[in-house]
């Protein structure tokens, strides 16, 4: 793919494939290999790729699902998109998926490995616990136990032993995968103008139906494109998005923004592609232990983290100084207990630091945002009226 629009148009057509076409091809070329569904937010894939599979990131239908079965199963309640997965299994959208693992995040996602059990999905289900206590010797060794427990459900399947070399090997491929991540956003903080958020969007969510090996090359291939000028700078502001949590918001909300006069230079709408801040070691002897200590040690801020010694609204405060962004929008799905409960808090810290911020509520499947858009120009701009305007990645 030589051009910026191709790969984004392909991109696109990866992450909303609600039939997982790439990912069966690949695991048919290979009797071994096997397809893992997950849940939001986050699971350490390197331990599935080491095991000759390939996790899938489950995220929902969005708006290219239409529900009717899915309500059914859920209160009205409860957020969108355990809906929009059920309706994606009534229709057949998983078959031939090995296994599924959901992470321990809220209630609804505990609830879900429970309708995926009851019906038949998969030939494993795990929920994924995922430890609160941070301390290698207690945290680490429960943690270790579970990820054990994936390697042996696998094993079962297509009997594919986990050497450490193996581990290492997938180790390495996807702390290239967030380098090379962060690598794209640290361009677009200074020239958000070359490539949309909207787009950023499409590209990093690819890599969650796709073989590592090949989201790697995309990536390669998109920051070769980007460092060449294109485009020109519009009088926007620079905002940071989060809140997202596990359900997506719609393609059309992030364009939205966009179009309201802001440039989105950080967010957490995939927060599983980028949890770990850095590079998982290598090296070690044990790599197993090594991705249970990242997690320990270098996962992000979330709703779904105890982080009482570390607390979330610095580490938002900092994020939001390094990329240098005028304002912050919450955006949180409706009904996301988690997201919802921490705002508070986050919101309290912008008004303690005099950060200008915005919130409001989105579900999966919204299609019209002319009350958002309006919001969001009404907040860009205030700040470009009544804020000092500081200039960053001038063309020059």
């Amino acid at each position: 793919m030589d051009s910026l629009a191709e790969i984004i148009r392909k991109c696109e057509e990866l992450a909303f494939d609600l039939k997982f076409t790439r990912a069966k091809e690949w695991k048919s070329l290979d009797k071994t290999r096997v397809l893992v569904g997950h849940m939001p937010i986050y699971i350490p894939r390197e331990v599935v790729h080491a095991a000759n599979g390939l996790a899938i990131g489950i995220l929902g239908g969005g708006d290219k699902k239409l529900i009717i079965k899915g309500d059914a199963y859920y209160q009205s309640y409860i957020c969108h998109m355990p809906r929009s997965i059920l309706e994606l299994v009534m229709d057949g959208h998983f078959e031939g998926f090995d296994g599924f693992i959901f992470p321990s995040i809220c209630d609804v996602i505990r609830n879900l490995s429970g309708m995926f059990q009851l019906l038949g999905k998969g030939r494993f289900i795990k929920y994924l616990d995922l430890p609160q206590n941070f301390k290698r010797h207690i945290g680490g060794e429960f943690y270790k136990q579970e990820l054990q427990q994936i390697l042996e459900e696998i094993y079962k399947i297509n009997g594919v032993k986990v050497t450490p070399e193996r581990l290492r090997h997938s180790i390495l491929l996807f702390n290239k995968n967030r380098r090379l991540t962060e690598q794209i956003y640290n361009i677009r903080q200074e020239f958000p103008w070359r490539m949309t958020a909207a787009d950023l969007y499409h590209i990093v969510r690819a890599g969650y139906v796709i073989p590592v090996e090949e989201h790697n090359e995309i990536l390669e291939n998109v920051i070769r494109l980007i460092q060449e000028e294109r485009g020109d700078p519009l009088d926007k502001i620079r905002v940071m998005v989060i809140g997202a949590f596990c359900e997506q918001p719609p393609v059309g909300l992030i364009r939205t923004i966009e179009m309201a006069g802001c440039y989105i230079v950080e967010d957490d709408f995939l927060m599983g592609a980028r949890w770990i801040q850095g590079d998982i070691d290598p090296a070690g002897t044990d790599p197993l232990s090594d991705i249970c200590n990242a997690y320990l040690e270098k996962s992000t801020f979330s709703s779904s983290v105890y982080d009482v010694d570390n607390p979330k609204e610095d580490r938002m405060i900092k994020l939001m100084t390094d990329r240098k962004a005028d304002g912050i929008i919450f955006a949180a799905p409706s009904f996301c207990d988690p997201a919802l409960l921490d705002h508070p808090i986050l919101q309290k810290a912008c008004n303690d630091k005099n950060i200008r911020f915005i919130s409001f509520l989105y579900s999966e499947n919204t299609g019209q945002f002319k009350v958002i858009k309006e919001q969001v120009g009404t907040f860009s701009d205030s700040i470009k009226l009544w804020e000092e305007p500081v200039l960053f990645g001038n063309k020059e």
